[in-house]
């Protein structure tokens, strides 16, 4: 436990955070130029000084690209097609084919947006370049947009994945060393001698349960400190407030744990339950896709997973800055969890011992 206990920040944070992102770089990619035109060699100057993109070939022929992808030598293909730069300012509407290694989809969808994004930026520079009179201005019209990233600005992936990783963090120190913890009285033979004392099984619980809710409050408190010191996280909110909710969380938590211990004999049991259920609750909690685009089967699942509460709790108060009223339904749910969680592994608990 000790390990857990005190390697387990450093490890999720520190490594976790830097492994664990979606941002794309180094994209390689073939541009198959059959214009051979000044504007295709412009597109192509865009996708060089790209950091996400990296040129790994140049042809003319699209036959050749599409071996390359087949071989997995290149994640994208742009085919300029021959009379680009014609029909740019002959209709100012030139076609262009994308042709994006889909096997992960989540790195194909990334690489056509970033693609889309420079190919957008290159038609406006045509636009601003060219004369009052020229044809491209004449025949093409232009929405100028401006942008911002509230609450991220930089899209720091950093500042989104910090706050799910704390909940990871208070999730495995209050399910897993609760439950083996517990079960650990099992294998060694003591439950059945602290069972005819005159300890209260209630007492019995909170002697069992009370110093992991402290050391994973300790824990959520240096992972906030890591947080900032490395990672320079925002920190918009109350942090009370966030301790608060914390509080809640671990009582859930907790509970779950106890539950897995009442219905498991040994450790190695309470590990292959554990992991079963962490899985479960990380894959649907939000913390790599967002919880709103999954099935809504997946979104009602959501509502009893306490994990999914804490990590949205978490991003709004450090990076939105929310207050009580704006997470007051989540203090309500998380509320009701904690007092059934924790009472239903009580009952079970004195039923079974």
């Amino acid at each position: 436990m000790i390990p857990m206990i005190f390697a387990l920040p450093f490890i999720q944070l520190i490594i976790l955070v830097n492994a664990a992102t979606l941002d794309m770089k180094n994209i390689e990619l073939i541009i198959v130029d059959q214009d051979l035109s000044s504007s295709s060699a412009s597109l192509t100057g865009k996708f060089l000084n790209s950091p996400f993109f990296k040129i790994v070939g140049q042809t003319r022929y699209s036959e050749m690209a599409e071996k390359e992808m087949l071989l997995n030598h290149t994640d994208m293909i742009i085919i300029i097609p021959a009379g680009f730069e014609k029909q740019i300012y002959k209709n100012g509407d030139p076609d262009l084919q994308i042709q994006v290694d889909a096997i992960n989809g989540m790195t194909a969808g990334l690489s056509q947006g970033y693609a889309l994004q420079i190919i957008g930026s290159f038609y406006s520079d045509l636009l601003m370049d060219s004369g009052p009179n020229a044809i491209l201005t004449s025949n093409s019209r232009s929405i100028n947009t401006g942008y911002r990233f509230w609450y991220n600005n930089e899209l720091e992936f950093k500042y989104y994945m910090v706050p799910g990783i704390l909940a990871i963090l208070l999730t495995v120190i209050g399910m897993f060393l609760a439950s083996l913890n517990l079960v650990r009285e099992k294998e060694i033979g003591t439950i059945e001698q602290i069972n005819v004392t005159p300890i209260r099984k209630y007492q019995f619980i909170i002697g069992k349960l009370l110093p992991f809710w402290i050391i994973a409050m300790f824990e959520l408190a240096f992972g906030l400190t890591i947080g900032k010191l490395l990672f320079n996280i925002p920190m918009e909110g109350s942090l009370l407030l966030l301790f608060a909710f914390a509080a809640l969380y671990l009582i859930a938590v907790l509970g779950i744990g106890l539950f897995i211990s009442t219905v498991c004999q040994t450790q190695q049991q309470a590990q292959f339950l554990n992991f079963f259920v962490l899985v479960t609750l990380v894959m649907l909690s939000g913390i790599f896709t967002p919880s709103e685009s999954m099935p809504h089967w997946a979104q009602n699942v959501n509502l009893i997973n306490p994990l999914a509460y804490f990590i949205r709790v978490n991003r709004m108060v450090l990076l939105k800055g929310s207050g009580f009223s704006d997470i007051a339904l989540d203090f309500a749910a998380m509320a009701i969890m904690a007092v059934l969680l924790t009472a239903l592994a009580t009952w079970k608990y004195r039923k079974t011992v």
